[in-house]
Order: structure tokens, then sequence, then C-alpha cells
């Protein structure tokens, strides 16, 4: 039986963490795959919040030339921050990007939320990429590969992106389907204690035991989970919707396997939906696809498998 959550569902229409075009009518595109009533048919108590728009930034001027619209980002994290932050008193947040560099704002405003209420946060990182550049090492100057290293508490943000609440340990990050991490990423994240399983790791293990590692370490913690899904987790062939596509994704099975054993661990107190580009999609076939697996998240199945302790 479906646990009733009362879902607030916050639109976050950013893609200033990115050069290509597209991402701010991904809420919208999720408006309109009918994620309300997909979720309010399993029980749920369904708030649609609107969209946060970002906040006033100072003027920013750093070493690093290449970097694209710092300060358009700073207002982004600000505002993002602080709807998470007040959203996890009122429910179940889910919220429906925009590029990732949302998970800037809305991991720390949940760590900030987790710290007043002396609870642990853990977070899963279902991406392609690790997304742990600082601001001097990422090339590109797109920052929404900068979102992990921000929230865990690296350094090389200070004074260009909000100050930090409260930080996620590195051990209580497990990014799973890794395909495509930069060399400087790689070298720091070696210095970290994130979990770190990449696509052959699910190749070779399967995500049934890789999650469930993880799982009973947020378990036994007690704490909150975040989960953080990128499109571009799932394999194109699935999800075409997505900027930063790479072959060899999770497949459509994984994908919901995940999202069952997320929900059966009733561990999930928060979502991210992110990078979902409309302007990419075929007919909206991977708007769909992601409301499909939020669903799966909050409880459809087919059978209602007893859960053994």
């Amino acid at each position: 039986m479906v646990k009733s959550e009362n879902i607030r569902l916050v639109g976050v229409p950013v893609q200033d963490g990115a050069r290509r075009l597209g991402c701010e009518m991904g809420p919208s595109a999720y408006r309109t795959a009918a994620i309300v009533s997909v979720l309010q048919e399993l029980g749920h108590k369904v708030s649609d919040i609107g969209d946060i728009a970002p906040a006033k930034a100072p003027r920013l001027r750093h070493a690093n030339s290449s970097l694209y619209r710092l300060e358009k980002v700073y207002g982004w994290i600000a505002a993002i921050e602080k709807t998470a932050y007040e959203q996890m008193g009122k429910g179940f947040p889910v919220f429906m990007g925009g590029d990732h560099i949302m998970a800037a704002g809305t991991v720390a405003g949940i760590a900030h939320y987790a710290a007043r209420v002396k609870k642990p946060l853990f977070v899963l990182w279902l991406d392609t990429h690790s997304d742990f550049h600082n601001l001097a090492t990422t090339i590109s100057g797109n920052l929404h590969g900068t979102p992990v290293a921000y929230f865990s508490g690296q350094p090389g943000f200070e004074g260009f992106y909000p100050p930090l609440p409260a930080a996620v340990p590195p051990a209580n990050i497990c990014m799973l389907g890794l395909r495509s991490v930069d060399a400087a990423e790689r070298q720091a994240l070696k210095k970290t204690e994130i979990t770190l399983y990449d696509m052959r790791a699910i190749d070779e293990y399967g995500v049934v035991a890789l999650l469930r590692r993880f799982l009973e370490k947020v378990k036994k913690a007690e704490g909150f989970l975040h989960v953080s899904l990128d499109v571009d987790f799932l394999d194109p062939a699935i999800a075409p919707a997505v900027g930063t596509a790479v072959t060899g994704g999770a497949t459509y099975r994984e994908a919901h396997l995940i999202m069952e054993m997320l929900h059966d661990s009733g561990l999930t107190s928060s979502l991210d939906l992110a990078e979902l580009n409309p302007f990419l999609d075929e007919r909206g076939r991977t708007a769909k696809l992601m409301t499909e697996l939020t669903a799966s998240l909050m409880g459809r199945n087919i059978i209602d498998y007893p859960i053994k302790a």
C-alpha cells in the first residue's frame, strides 16, 4: 500500500548552468506530461507552488574568464536554496528542472533543513557526470558541472556562490551510473569518501546490489535521502531530451527498478528532476518517462509485492 505524501512540486526553470537553451521549459513539460494527476492517482496530495525566479546577485568577477553567467547562477542558487529549505518543512518536495545547477540550491537548502532538525542528509546522484568541478577547474565554464563540489563543501566557491549553510559530508553521497568524468574531477574525487559506481559496476553487479548497500547506510543513520535524477543518467535511446547525452546509460527497467527500490525503502524525502530539455524531445517521450519514474518512486507498481523486513 502506498503511503500518502504531501508532495510539493517546485518549478526550477534554470538554463544558465550551460550554454544550450531549452531547459527553462522543463517545468512546463512536466506539467504537460500530467505529473500532478499521475501522482494524485497514487493517493498523494499534490501542490504545485509554481516556478522559482532567481534572486538578485552581487557583482562578481573570477580569474577563470570562461565561467558562464556566474552572477545569474549565484542568484538562482540563492533563490532555490531558500525555497528548498522552506518546502522541506511542508512535505515531500519534487524540484522540476531546469539544468543540474539547480542541485547546488536544492541540496544546500535541504542540508540546511536537515541540520536544523539534527538529521544527517544523504544524496543519491543519478547522473552520467559527477559534476565535481570547482570554479577554477572547469574548462567549459558551464556551471551545471559544479553542484556536487559546492554542496559537499569543497574549496573554491567562497565569495562566488552563496555561503553554504550546511555541507553534505562526502561519505554521505553515492554517485550511480557514471560514464563521463573529466580528469580534474577524477583527481578531486579520489581525495573524497564519495561512493562511485560507474556503468561498469552496474554491468558487473547490477543496480540492486549497489543501491542496497547505500540504502542500508542511510537506514542505519536514520537520515534524509535526497535523490537527484539527471535525464542523462538514462540511455539517450529512451530519453533523448538532454543536451549532454552519452551513450550506454541506464535502461528503462534499470531506472524503474531503482525507483521501485527507493520507494520500497521508505527513505526518500526529496527529489530533483534535472536537465530535461523539451526542445530536444520527441513528442514528449522523455518528459513522460521522467514522470513515470517519479510515479515509480512514489509507489506505482504492477503488483503489490510483500516487503520482507
